[in-house]
């Protein structure tokens, strides 16, 4: 498994992580057994990094993750977590400097962990990233030893530009997959120069990349793929990347034909390519069994993807998905 520095972080990641998500919560049910079977996968196949949030699953994700890494061996790691999100309602005047220490004291605790490595903002409401006493209470927090840094999991392109601009914000978050490039125009390269670490979420357009997917394809009750379809719940863009769901099935279905390495899935060619855009750092599909774990580690095992599977990819973007989601985010 490749792994790159992130100079603002000082830490080297794996180039496929694991997005904990799934481990938590809205993505059908995941026991607890299953559960440390994917992660155990996971690392099995190298990869060292885990990226949760606090509010997935009301702090289980983050449980499962923090029992894990200290039984495997904590120093083998790097966690990220999130906090934001339990403002309710969720708006800037809930991102007091009590709330993110009670936040962050949780996330300690239920990550086992005294000072956590990553901690990011959870997609905050926009007017934040102008916060100079919001950064400040964050430099703060690092001081006291809660955290040894921070970063910020965006939804917008200006929102990762504005934040790459932060001096001591070591790592932006954003959706980058091959539906979604926008990412690639600006935040990618201002990040590199910057020193700070790119982490590509939702890789597999939740799931559609995978090619398994059609019109008739149904979902359970608790999974966001259903619940949040129209953004319903959250930003529509986490579901799907924001591609309306029949379009994204037909994309799929294009995306499958396109020529890739022998033995490889779509999924696999999917990540494959994120990981070979410059300037990003990791990216972090989930998981909800040990066998999707190991394949998508893999990925970081093929070839560099071709050009002409690339601009296959880019075609098949600009035919069929930019007009969806390029202005959006």
């Amino acid at each position: 498994m490749e792994h790159r520095r992130v100079p603002r972080l000082g830490r080297d990641l794996s180039v496929v992580g694991l997005g904990c998500w799934q481990l938590g919560a809205d993505w059908g049910e995941v026991g607890e057994e299953q559960a440390l079977a994917v992660l155990g996968a996971a690392a099995d196949a190298g990869v060292t990094f885990l990226d949760t949030a606090d509010v997935y699953g009301d702090g289980r994700s983050e449980r499962l993750v923090g029992a894990f890494v200290h039984e495997r061996g904590r120093d083998g790691f790097v966690v990220a977590t999130k906090m934001g999100r339990r403002a309710q309602p969720h708006e800037a005047a809930g991102y007091t400097p009590d709330a993110l220490r009670r936040w962050n004291d949780r996330s300690r605790e239920l990550l086992r962990d005294e000072t956590l490595d990553l901690v990011q903002l959870h997609c905050p409401p926009t007017e934040l990233y102008a916060s100079d006493a919001l950064f400040d209470t964050l430099d703060e927090m690092v001081d006291e030893g809660r955290m040894r840094a921070y970063g910020v999991s965006v939804e917008t392109t200006a929102e990762a530009l504005t934040a790459i601009a932060r001096p001591h914000v070591a790592t932006v978050q954003i959706i980058l997959n091959v539906f979604r490039r926008k990412p690639l125009e600006e935040v990618t390269a201002a990040a590199q120069e910057a020193g700070v670490g790119v982490i590509a979420r939702v890789p597999l357009a939740s799931g559609l990349l995978t090619g398994k997917f059609d019109e008739r394809s149904t979902f359970a009750a608790d999974d966001h793929r259903l619940f949040n379809r129209h953004g319903e719940a959250f930003d529509v863009g986490e579901t799907f990347s924001g591609v309306p769901y029949e379009v994204g099935v037909q994309a799929a279905r294009a995306f499958s034909t396109i020529e890739g390495p022998p033995g490889s899935t779509p999924a696999q060619r999917a990540l494959r390519w994120i990981v070979d855009q410059p300037g990003v750092t990791t990216t972090i599909p989930g998981a909800s069994s040990p066998e999707q774990a190991r394949a998508n580690a893999g990925a970081a095992q093929l070839p560099p993807t071709s050009p002409e599977a690339a601009a296959a990819y880019e075609r098949l973007y600009d035919e069929r998905i930019r007009s969806h989601v390029h202005a959006r985010w």
